[in-house]
């Protein structure tokens, strides 16, 4: 017998045996040391079953396990809404603060008032702030990141002007409208001041974040208009929360006299953070610069910066969010070493702890107090004084600036939009007694209003100035073969466009191909667009520049990627997409089918579909699900492309496994003519022999190019055989039927196109 084969079994059975017995012995001994000690022992009385129900209810209520219950709920519940909001082309902050609402006492607590009480209690509420505040505190900081400070200084003309006009307008009217509503809605015991002056600033602010994405995604920053869009915006936030830390100090201090000592240290706060640290910080940036890192003991400088300057404000008594963003804006310039900062602190900010503000906001918000018409009018009123003196306000200076009609209403529509930023200042107006949960729940259903009408009001203004010139002409390059491909990393976008040429090679100004890149909107940065899409298409045009081959090339922001690439596609009068292959996170597993787990966590609608029939959860599907909706979707032939260092197609096998895969004869055909490629078409079922029609085909193209084309109808494929080429051409059905059955070609076969026709 070979003991060395056995050596490491019988070490770790004798090392367990051993010193269980020593632990044994010495639980022995030591239970003797209990005599002449007051020992008390824990009598239960009841079954082990109601004993163990006992401690599992205990354990439910406790804080720690109450917290996390509540995380759960709130971050699964905001990306629902989040999900339905972004479906209907609005913005997923929109659904996250409706979330919070349903989640509050407006509907949760209404309707399954026990089941509210159990998951968010008044005890556990302070444990919810606090952690709220955190993540709001990371996410000013973010928002002070995302100011590009040089394009303030550099385009910041004409754009602070509306900007400044955009609050200085509102708030005149914020005063007024409070001047009739104080008697009756302002807490008791609160000056007039202080609540007029809180009324006014909320009038006033403006979400740059979300703003910033609606450019984005609408495809504007690049334009005039985006740009001073954006530099408003960025104006805005930084007068409207300087604005707000002197309201704060003056409404803690009572007065405006009392609070001058307060204004005077934030002053200087302010010249000592612009002045010695911002230097300080961009010496330590620098000596990251074209690094692709940022190393531990700079976070920690950066984060210490952060909690510093909030604890600074905080104590100042200016707020500790004003600290926040100042920490911010004073990061260094550097785009790269921007992005990767913020990369670092936005998924733990936006994702898990932001869901807990918005929540938290809306167990405050109780709509139902709104229980008479009076009141109802008055929110109107809210409302229409907010959107007067928003979006009149910046239209009509954006106007009187010489800038034309669509363009400054659609100034006036943007700046509007308040989002975020509007419940930050509310809640720190709630915070400091200043409004009364009547005139909060008002200004919520405010904010939320004035956030969902910007997309509607974007889509309104274009439509009432839509000119001829706008509309594409569908008639225009009828007669090209147009291609598009799409493309997420540089690598693909230029395979994609290897594989484009080789079958439009010859076409010289028939063809028509288009490279797109569509970037996810919640991932960017209004800093960072343009060096990002530089980034995506650098490798495409190389490869065109190398191949002689014009491109156009398309970029677009969205928060649905999936659907804007088939509107693209579908409108675009486009003859073939050219895709490339994706990867499931949890691709094949029954857990994933079940609740939709693909790279983007957790996908509803296909969790929708999965529900209603139309998803089987046992069924393995040949592709993503990205790619499935691609294909669902389009109503023109699909090219889903399966890498496998793809060069060039110059030897291509064509299987051909029943009638119905015969329209791959065209793109055989295409590949001939304007690539010279050597086919190979395989009979795998042996009806092409029977098939006059098809044979025909096959006779036809060797009359225009003899010796480019070979019928095999060999029953056995070896590997050499498959290794030797340099594509496959394939049927979507066919492909399926590969991976259902297992097939040895998938480990052999060279780069293939999955074309779907519909």
């Amino acid at each position: 017998m070979n003991l060395g084969k056995y050596r490491n079994i019988i070490f770790y059975i004798s090392t367990i045996i051993v010193f269980s017995c020593l632990m044994y012995f010495f639980i022995i001994e030591g239970q003797t040391l209990e005599a002449g000690e007051n020992i008390i022992t824990k009598t239960n009385s009841g079954s082990s079953w109601e004993n163990f129900l006992e401690s599992f209810k205990t354990n439910l209520h406790h804080p720690l396990a109450l917290l996390l219950a509540q995380i759960v709920t709130i971050i699964l519940v905001a990306r629902i809404f989040g999900w339905i909001c972004m479906k209907i082309r609005q913005p997923s902050v929109i659904g996250e603060m409706i979330a919070g609402i349903v989640l509050g006492p407006s509907l949760l607590g209404m309707y399954f008032p026990e089941f509210s009480a159990f998951l968010f209690p008044k005890e556990s509420l302070g444990n919810l702030q606090f952690l709220s505040q955190i993540g709001l505190i990371l996410f000013m900081y973010i928002v002070g990141m995302e100011l590009d400070l040089s394009v303030l200084r550099k385009k910041a003309h004409d754009a602070v002007v509306i900007s400044h006009a955009s609050i200085i307008i509102p708030f005149a009217l914020g005063i007024g409208l409070s001047y009739f509503i104080y008697k009756e809605f302002a807490p008791e015991g609160i000056q007039f001041t202080s609540f007029a002056l809180f009324i006014a600033i909320a009038m006033s602010i403006t979400a740059f974040p979300v703003l910033a994405r609606i450019v984005q995604e609408r495809n504007l920053q690049k334009t005039k208009l985006g740009t001073v869009v954006i530099t408003c915006a960025a104006a805005d936030d930084i007068t409207a929360w300087c604005i707000l830390a002197a309201v704060i100090a003056i409404v803690k201090a009572g007065s405006f006299e009392s609070s001058i000592y307060v204004i005077l240290m934030a002053i200087a706060y302010v010249f000592l953070m612009i002045k010695i640290v911002r230097p300080f910080l961009k010496r330590i940036g620098d000596l990251q610069a074209g690094k692709n890192t940022i190393n531990k003991p700079m976070v920690a400088i950066f984060f210490l910066t952060l909690i510093l300057s909030a604890y600074a404000t905080e104590v100042i008594g200016i707020h500790a969010l004003f600290g926040a963003f100042m920490a911010g804006a004073i990061m260094p310039e550097n785009a790269k070493f921007r992005t990767l900062f913020i990369d670092k602190v936005e998924d733990v900010a936006l994702v898990l702890l932001l869901p807990l503000f918005f929540v938290f906001t809306g167990l405050r918000t109780q709509i139902g107090l709104l229980n008479d018409s009076h009141l109802w009018i008055t929110a109107g009123f809210i409302i229409l004084t907010a959107v007067i003196g928003k979006f009149a306000g910046s239209a009509l200076t954006a106007k009187f600036l010489g800038i034309n009609w669509k363009e400054s209403l659609t100034i006036g529509a943007l700046m509007n939009t308040r989002g975020l930023m509007e419940l930050i200042v509310l809640n720190i107006g709630y915070d400091l007694g200043v409004l009364s949960p009547e005139i909060f729940a008002m200004m919520v259903i405010m904010a939320l209003f004035t956030t969902f009408m910007t997309g509607p009001m974007l889509d309104f203004i274009n439509f009432i100035f839509k000119s001829k010139k706008d509309e594409p002409d569908s008639r225009e390059n009828d007669a090209k073969y147009r291609v598009l491909l799409s493309f997420d990393n540089p690598e693909s976008g230029s395979t994609l466009l290897k594989l484009a040429h080789d079958f439009t090679r010859k076409m010289n100004g028939n063809k028509s191909i288009t490279a797109m890149n569509i970037a996810p909107v919640n991932e960017m940065h209004a800093y960072e667009m343009d060096v990002y899409e530089n980034e995506q298409f650098r490798n495409v045009i190389e490869t065109s520049e190398d191949l002689k081959l014009e491109v156009t090339t398309l970029f677009k922001a969205s928060t649905d990627i999936e659907n804007d690439l088939t509107n693209i596609t579908n409108k675009g009068n486009y003859d073939l997409l050219l895709i490339m292959l994706g990867k499931s996170m949890y691709e094949g597993s029954l857990l994933g089918r079940l609740l939709g787990f693909t790279t983007k966590i957790i996908n509803p609608e296909k969790l929708l579909n999965t529900v209603k029939g139309k998803g089987n959860i046992f069924n393995n599907s040949p592709f993503d699900d990205f790619t499935l909706q691609i294909l669902d979707k389009t109503h023109i032939p699909v090219g889903v492309l399966v890498e496998k260092e793809f060069i060039s197609a110059d030897r291509v096998f064509v299987p051909i496994f029943n009638l119905s895969d015969f329209y791959l004869l065209e793109y055989a055909k295409r590949l001939i003519n304007n690539n010279n490629s050597q086919i190979i078409i395989l009979d795998a079922a042996g009806q092409i022999r029977n098939n006059i029609e098809v044979k025909e085909i096959i006779r036809s193209i060797e009359q225009v190019a003899p010796n480019h084309i070979t019928l095999y109808n060999e029953k056995k494929i070896e590997k050499e055989f498959l290794k030797s080429q340099d594509l496959m051409l394939i049927s979507s059905k066919s492909w399926k039927n590969l991976i259902d059955t297992k097939s040895l070609w998938l480990s052999d076969i060279p780069s293939t196109l999955i074309i779907s026709n519909p």
